[in-house]
């Protein structure tokens, strides 16, 4: 080959890189300048709770226990609960103005099954229905959407020690019967209704990991948590499959009675990491598609297909409840969305041997190992990699059918320390958001973001040592005060439509903060 010929065939070489970048900038570009406007008007921003972790008073108006009491109790958590949190249930209105102030344009939240109906079924609480009927005639009075999550890991523990929970199809028509009164009650109000928070965290840290409400494990899988009975080679899957069945017949229940009239939503929430093969191996590769399959799959492919992904059936067998053919056409599509909650990226490595364990939860099954980047379970900061999300959102357009999806959740931790200067969570919110936006330009059909959280509140992981609000609650102060963080200020700002090229820069006081709206 001739010099001349070789310098052409380089230079070509050269084009053809600097396009193939160019063509991925395009597709996984985030934007670093952008303002409300960019957005579409009907797109809803907004920042979220939970019954559990903000309101307290769990004993108060009639309220009775929930598994996450119970679990929280048991010592989980190191002596810390939610019995007061943050005192939401006596300083609502006031959270609502600080709301209203921020910007908000909807304000996610959960209501206790067990503060409207104690007993888990029959009569409803009246101080309960009171609360949650002002909790939203406020919202709307100050211009904020209500969007409602019927289940936040707190199924009434009455319903836990008659029958086991969610083990028991018993829950199933509990569920729908609890859900029926929000909707009479609500409805006439709320437009968008979320059946369960993380429905596949609930069935994996509630009965394969141990590491949430109610607890249940089994040796080895969740290590020195498994002191409350449970079997994590099949109970995730029984739960999993009770849940889809109730989510399923709760859709039902609200086209049937109350879709004509009322005219909302209901979807379903998955927790979703975007996974990212470890290397660019067949193994990797399809490790990595094995990740998605056995967490947000594992409810979302049943809602657009009817059935667990194939992957989830080889593997885990006669252990994987089957769906009868009435319920695979009843469970296929029951949804009008998709909530997810996103955080960070994870790379995934290709794991067979998993497969020759004697006994297998859902990881083994899963045959690929999860690579956490250093944080571990519990992070006390998240790397930021914005370009998850879009790729995230890319692949559920492209795997089902580009549904409605809203991203129910997305933040980032930091040590509870009472700093107000949180500026990792600003820079993690700016990329986020900015990623959202390419998102959106590259045709995902994502109709809302709700920044977790709004309060410091008590952590699923973490209870009080972690924080993800943007407004900081002073837990030494008996009346609970909230101060907003420089991430409050930033998303109000955003909110309000000035330009967010960057960060609040130079902010060294609190009174700086105090003036940066």
């Amino acid at each position: 080959m001739s010099n001349s010929v070789r310098l052409l065939f380089v230079i070509l070489l050269l084009i053809i890189i600097i396009m193939v970048i160019g063509y991925n900038d395009i597709a996984y570009g985030v934007v670093d300048e952008y303002k409300r406007d960019d957005f579409p008007a009907d797109f809803v921003f907004g920042s979220g709770t939970s019954a559990y972790q903000v309101e307290g008073a769990v004993l108060e108006d009639g309220r009775t226990y929930s598994i996450w009491d119970t679990f929280a109790h048991a010592g989980h958590y190191n002596g810390a609960n939610g019995d007061v949190a943050c005192n939401g249930y006596h300083k609502y209105k006031e959270d609502i103005e600080l709301m209203a102030d921020t910007g908000l344009e909807g304000f996610r939240f959960s209501i206790s099954w067990s503060r409207l109906i104690p007993n888990g079924r029959g009569s409803v609480n009246l101080k309960g229905l009171q609360y949650y009927n002002d909790f939203i005639n406020r919202l709307i009075s100050r211009g904020i959407q209500p969007h409602i999550t019927l289940h936040h890991d707190d199924l009434p523990q009455i319903l836990e020690d008659e029958y086991g929970g969610w083990l028991s199809r018993k829950a199933v028509k509990d569920f729908v019967a609890y859900a029926d009164v929000c909707f009479r009650e609500f409805g006439d109000r709320v437009l968008h209704w979320t059946t369960f928070n993380e429905a596949n965290i609930f069935a994996i840290g509630g009965y394969d990991l141990g590491f949430s409400p109610p607890g249940r494990c089994s040796y080895p899988f969740g290590g020195t948590n498994c002191t409350n009975g449970g079997d994590s080679t099949s109970e995730p899957y029984i739960v999993a499959h009770h849940l889809l069945l109730a989510h399923a017949s709760t859709v039902r229940l609200y086209r049937k009675k109350y879709k004509a009239t009322q005219h909302g939503f209901v979807g379903i929430n998955v927790f979703a990491y975007w996974y990212e093969p470890y290397s660019n191996t067949i193994e990797d590769v399809k490790a990595a598609e094995r990740a998605h399959d056995f967490y947000e799959g594992w409810f979302l492919n049943p809602l657009v297909n009817g059935d667990y992904p194939e992957t989830m059936k080889k593997n885990a067998g006669s252990r994987i409840p089957k769906f009868t053919k009435h319920e695979s056409e009843r469970i296929k599509g029951s949804f009008d969305f998709f909530g997810i909650n996103h955080y960070n990226t994870l790379y995934v490595k290709d794991n067979p041997s998993s497969l020759e364990m004697e006994i297998r939860d859902l990881n083994a099954d899963m045959a690929a190992t999860l690579i956490f980047n250093g944080t571990g379970i519990i992070p006390t900061q998240f790397e930021v990699t914005p370009l998850g999300l879009q790729k995230l959102l890319n692949y559920l357009k492209e795997k089902y059918g580009n549904p409605s999806i809203y991203i129910h959740e997305n933040g980032q931790v930091q040590p509870r320390n009472g700093t107000l200067i949180d500026t990792p969570r600003v820079e993690y919110l700016h990329a986020y958001i900015g990623a959202l936006l390419d998102a959106l330009r590259n045709g995902s059909n994502t109709l809302g973001y709700f920044a977790w959280s709004f309060l410091d509140l008590f952590e699923l992981l973490g209870g009080y040592k972690t924080s993800y609000g943007l407004y900081y609650v002073d837990l030494d102060d008996k009346e609970l005060t909230r101060y907003p963080k420089l991430s409050a200020h930033w998303y109000a700002s955003f909110l309000k439509g000035k330009n967010t090229s960057g960060i609040f820069e130079n902010v060294n006081s609190q009174e700086t903060l105090s003036s940066a709206y």
